[in-house]
């Protein structure tokens, strides 16, 4: 006690405006329902775990911390529950949100060094330090609240819309008034699960589950009855004073927003300033569903008993909503030595920001690196009963709730619970990788993946040759080149004739095109043929063919398999193939040569026209946005097929999806050399680059090559470390000779070497289109010569790797 009365002045009770990180450890995943629990420093607000408690506290001199402690208590369930059908909360078909869990939560306060324990109740405990643990334990976890934050908004995954009633919503005179507590329904006895009906006031339970639990019927009947029930509603408890609560259209089948929720709650003498949230809302349930739903689509090893393995290297991940791309990408990325002695580097953890953990990248991975590799979040049969790695997977395995909110920050996509594509999230996880590690002595791992494209376009006889880099290799799939195309023909008749008499036909029995991996390299190796390419040769634009080659060969090379097209409504659909991928690759092929002996290269200076049209359709952008994809892309489509129409633009969109530009704001080159036709620079997005820490003449030089756009003058930055390459003279010749500096730019700090390959892992996508389904990974433990299945939460080794269905493709440089 003496100790906890010299500290008051560092102990604090938590404001609305601190952040109170209680679910998760600041340099592990040690959580309260770990063995040891957490202890919560009462002057930070961090959890920390007990093995990290001593580290931590000689960092900050804190000594006081809140032990929590949470022990489950398993209720057992009667009845076989019916199949969830639909990803949503107490609505047919839906999750239940009758928790069969119950936990037991202890706190009490432990001093250091002696680690003398003082329970909450201790009547000699001063009054600051009792505030301070109630203040802890009521408060909604940083964590979460960023779930919740990222979510809101939202519901089944998709954005929620004002209701078409909303405006105009009747309301009956002499209205009840409403008491402040003491609900029940009206028609049973029932007291959660409450709506009150917007038009008549009257309190009902809400609609009854799948499995008989939830509520009566009683709001939904009363509103089908067609008396004075209205089709709004809004659940009691989930009224805010900022003006927030959970309102359901019965009409709409649907959650909906209501922007005059105020106005008519009014009307029954409710007023919005005096609530308090006293029940979850949808998005918290939908939230604490997902955590509990590991695994919602079949193995791809399904018929096969998979062995679970455990240990170092074998934990996994569990799925928070959606999330399994993330999972298989954070699995195939921590396989890599490279990226695990990166992420071990002790700094990493010793020099973390302590005041906004959750915004440290390099502090999330390397949490999530330890968590991994270490193997202490994931038992074995000598502590764990092997039926429970078979059923449930790792014990107790990884939940990385802070980096996926980290990483979703600020990006529309990532930061929801819909499904996400894998090789999307792998590129701009390396983005957001190469940020975090600028100005900082570690070297970032993306260089492992990079390599130098060399660009050839060839028109009216003269040649340009252009260098980019990338990350991932794109291949597209050669549909004509199946080897059993009229055994897929034959299959699709019987199908048809099956399903015409209301049967189906055994998934087993399914015939899918073979391509033979050849035909797929061949394809790549050939040239396309490019529209309104101007020709300084001609004067005018014209046709042109375009190829490329690979400057250099990185130590990782990431290949995608383009799968996706559209079927005749334009919807994007997975193509139904099976690629024969080879565990070993020689790309020597895709070397690329350079300028040859007697080709006409084409002065650079005369490449492009000054000016050029912009073409654009808001009505074709909004329906291509419709299906999924970004803004940018859909204007690119509409600009490049000259506003020809929509079928024009989707065939654009499913050519060029894997662009790397696809998704980047879109603008249209200038032409010349002249400066008159250089952007103008804002003196106001300058102030934002440099608040990034650059220079000022670095900021105006990447704004300068990015057409005044800041978030791609930040990514040029990246890129280009060392400042924007010379200005090719006056009459130098040519493209060859005019982007030397250039090239030797784009290929410093890159690997290289020979080009053959090793396959090391891949991701497989189950389901027929990219906006849902569930993404699996294999990595091969060469140690072990051995194949590995990563299933979210569930490690297994596996027997029958389906290398020939994969989507992401990694493959390791034999020499390196």
């Amino acid at each position: 006690m003496d100790v906890i009365k010299s500290n008051l002045s560092r102990i604090r009770v938590p404001s609305q405006s601190d952040k109170v990180f209680k679910d998760e450890c600041l340099y592990s995943f040690d959580s309260p329902e770990c063995d040891t629990g957490v202890y919560v420093c009462l002057n930070r607000f961090l959890a920390i775990g007990e093995k990290c408690l001593e580290k931590y506290s000689k960092r900050t001199d804190n000594v006081v911390f809140l032990h929590v402690k949470r022990t489950k208590k398993e209720v057992e369930s009667t009845g076989v529950p019916e199949k969830v059908s639909r990803l949503a909360i107490n609505v047919e078909g839906g999750f239940s949100t009758d928790d069969k869990t119950e936990w037991i939560e202890t706190s009490r306060l432990v001093v250091l060094p002696s680690r003398e324990e003082i329970e909450l109740n201790n009547p000699d405990l001063p009054m600051q330090v009792s505030l301070a643990a109630a203040g802890v334990l009521t408060s909604v976890s940083a964590t979460r609240q960023a779930q919740v934050d990222a979510a809101s908004g939202t519901w089944d995954g998709e954005a929620l819309v004002v209701s078409k009633h909303a405006n105009n919503l009747k309301q009956i005179d002499n209205p009840p008034m409403i008491p402040s507590s003491g609900w029940k329904c009206e028609e049973c006895d029932m007291t959660e699960n409450l709506w009150l009906n917007l038009t008549d006031g009257r309190i009902l339970c809400g609609r009854r589950n799948f499995d008989g639990s939830g509520g009566n019927n009683h709001g939904v009947e009363h509103y089908k009855a067609g008396t004075t029930g209205g089709p709004l509603a809004v659940k009691l408890g989930t009224i805010t004073r900022d003006g927030k609560g959970d309102v359901f259209s019965y009409d709409e089948d649907d959650m909906v927003l209501d922007p005059n929720l105020e106005q008519h709650l009014a009307h029954f003498g409710i007023k919005m300033a005096d609530c308090t949230k006293t029940d979850k809302s949808m998005v918290e349930l939908q939230i604490e569903m997902n955590e509990k739903i590991g695994e919602w689509a079949i193995l791809t090893e399904s018929g096969s008993k998979l062995e679970p393995v455990w240990g170092a290297g074998h934990t996994g991940l569990h799925n928070l909503g959606n999330t399994c791309y993330m999972n298989s990408v954070l699995q195939v990325l921590f396989s890599l030595p490279q990226v695990v002695q990166c992420y071990q580097t002790p700094a990493f953890m010793d020099r973390c920001d302590l005041a906004d953990p959750d915004t440290d990248l390099k502090l999330q991975l390397a949490k999530l690196c330890n968590g991994l590799v270490s193997g202490i979040y994931s038992k074995g049969i000598d502590e764990v009963k092997e039926a429970v790695l078979r059923d449930e997977g790792s014990q107790p395995g990884v939940k990385p709730l802070m980096l996926k909110n980290l990483v979703g920050r600020g990006h529309h996509e990532f930061s929801s619970n819909r499904q996400q594509d894998a090789q999307e999230f792998f590129i701009y996880l390396l983005t957001l990788i190469e940020r975090a590690h600028r100005n900082n002595d570690v070297e970032p791992p993306s260089n492992l993946f990079k390599f130098a494209v060399e660009d050839r376009t060839e028109v009216a006889d003269q040649v340009k040759y252009k260098s980019r880099n990338e990350i991932f290799l794109p291949f597209n799939i050669p549909m004509d080149a199946a080897t059993n195309a009229a055994d897929v023909e034959q299959f699709q008749k019987r199908k048809a004739e099956v399903e015409a008499k209301g049967e189906t036909i055994p998934k087993e029995e399914e015939v899918r095109y073979q391509i033979p991996f050849p035909a797929v390299l061949e394809n790549f190796l050939g040239h396309s043929i490019i529209d309104d390419v101007y020709s300084p040769a001609l004067g005018a634009k014209t046709q042109a063919k375009q190829s490329a080659r690979l400057k250099t060969f990185p130590t990782y090379l990431m290949i995608s398999l383009s799968k996706y097209q559209v079927d005749a409504s334009w919807q994007p659909v997975k193509l139904n193939v099976e690629v024969d991928m080879p565990e070993d690759l020689d790309l020597s092929a895709l070397k690329a040569s350079g300028p040859q002996p007697g080709e006409s290269l084409m002065p650079e200076e005369e490449a492009q026209p000054k000016e050029e049209t912009v073409y654009e359709n808001e009505g074709i952008v909004a329906q291509l946005m419709e299906m999924g994809f970004s803004r940018e892309g859909c204007r690119r489509a509409v600009h490049n097929t000259k506003n020809s129409g929509l079928d024009a633009a989707m065939a654009w969109v499913m050519e060029h999806m894997g662009d790397t530009d696809f998704n980047e704001p879109f603008s249209v080159g200038g032409g010349g050399s002249k400066k008159k036709n250089e952007p103008e620079i804002s003196e106001e997005n300058i102030a934002m680059v440099m608040s990034m820490g650059f220079e000022a003449d670095m900021a105006r030089t990447a704004l300068s090559h990015t057409d005044n756009n800041v978030e791609r003058a930040i990514e040029w930055i990246f890129s280009h470390p060392e400042g924007a390459p010379p200005p090719a003279e006056e009459g130098s010749g040519s493209s060859g000779s005019s982007s030397t500096a250039a090239a030797a730019d784009l290929t410093q700090g890159l690997t290289n070497g020979e080009p053959r390959y090793k396959l090391l892992a891949f991701i497989s996508h189950m389901g027929s289109s990219p906006q849902s389904g569930h993404y699996v990974c294999h990595v091969r433990e060469e140690k072990e010569d051995r194949w590995l299945i990563f299933n979210d939460n569930k490690v297994a080794v596996s027997g029958r790797p389906p290398k020939q269905l994969g989507y992401l493709y990694l493959y390791r440089r034999c020499d390196s």
